[in-house]
């Protein structure tokens, strides 16, 4: 390769203008702040699934982590380490015993207004940086790439 054509490459590709290089450094910058926010240790995914119980109601293990964004193993997982927190309660569906249901228990329910509040104060720190119409541009164009 001669070295004009090296140079034009290196002008064109260039990390900091990658949107994947730019999307992992916001995760890694948001994981920190929701870290800063822990409430009962909670991870990002378990997080997201009580919200979702507390949108959705009762609703089968499979159905829920389609919900959250997981596979079956890491709902499995997650749905376990909930219960063990004493936050859900999973219980055989009454037609298909073969079919968990996961339900918030009542300290479950009496955390979401804590996670709620908590979930508003990562998103505003995670976005400070930026101006009122930029967040709401942000949060549209990550909408369209999920």
């Amino acid at each position: 390769m001669t070295k004009s054509v090296q140079q034009d490459e290196d002008e064109f590709y260039r990390l900091d203008e990658q949107v994947g290089y730019l999307l992992r450094l916001a995760n890694q910058r948001h994981a920190l702040i929701f870290q800063s926010h822990s409430v009962e240790k909670l991870t990002p995914t378990q997080f997201s699934t009580l919200m979702r119980l507390s949108e959705k109601g009762r609703v089968s293990q499979n159905h829920l982590g389609r919900l959250a964004a997981m596979d079956v193993a890491t709902t499995k997982g997650v749905v376990d380490r909930l219960r063990s927190k004493g936050l859900v309660r999973s219980e055989a569906d009454a037609t298909d015993k073969r079919r968990s249901v996961i339900s918030l228990t009542a300290n479950g329910i009496t955390l979401i207004e804590q996670l709620k509040k908590v979930g508003t104060a990562i998103t505003e720190e995670t976005l400070s940086p930026l101006n009122a119409r930029d967040k709401e541009t942000l949060v549209a164009l990550l909408k369209k790439l999920s």
